[in-house]
């Protein structure tokens, strides 16, 4: 079996990034391989080519602070400080894939939950991911983490 060395570990900050920064760590340990954190906020403004353009920017410019000062607190409470943490702003999907293919990725670890009823027929972030990685990616089951 090939090993994993670099891993692409996409947080959508919410209490549920702990289980995958937890799984992340541990297979980076077990693998020897390097972390990349990634957060991207999904921003898309109501006029980009109105008069609202500068609220708009000045918006997402301040997601964009909110975002690293978060990622940043998750990566020190997970021993991941000294790990490289990227903020992108933009389609999750096309994001995630991106920098995927930057880093050079050979596995994406990222979230997954529970769906039931009308929300199973929607295409939700990990099955889009799964089938557009240029690498194994790693859903790990948040339902019910606990530390």
């Amino acid at each position: 079996m090939e090993t994993y060395r670099n891993l692409l570990v996409a947080v959508d900050l919410s209490e549920h990034s702990d289980a995958v920064c937890d799984r992340a760590a541990a297979l980076a340990t077990t693998f020897g391989a390097k972390i990349t954190l990634l957060h991207v906020v999904e921003y898309v403004p109501v006029e980009p080519m109105g008069e609202a353009l500068l609220p708009s920017v000045e918006l997402s410019d301040d997601l964009r602070q909110s975002a690293v000062t978060r990622l940043t607190t998750l990566a020190q409470q997970h021993g991941l400080s000294n790990v490289p943490q990227e903020i992108r702003i933009g389609n999750i999907k096309s994001e995630l894939i991106q920098v995927a293919k930057e880093i050079e990725a050979d596995l994406i670890v990222l979230g997954s939950r529970e769906r039931h009823g009308l929300a199973i027929l929607v295409n939700y972030t990990e099955d889009t991911i799964l089938h557009a990685a240029p690498c194994d990616v790693l859903a790990v089951r948040v339902r019910d983490y606990k530390q």
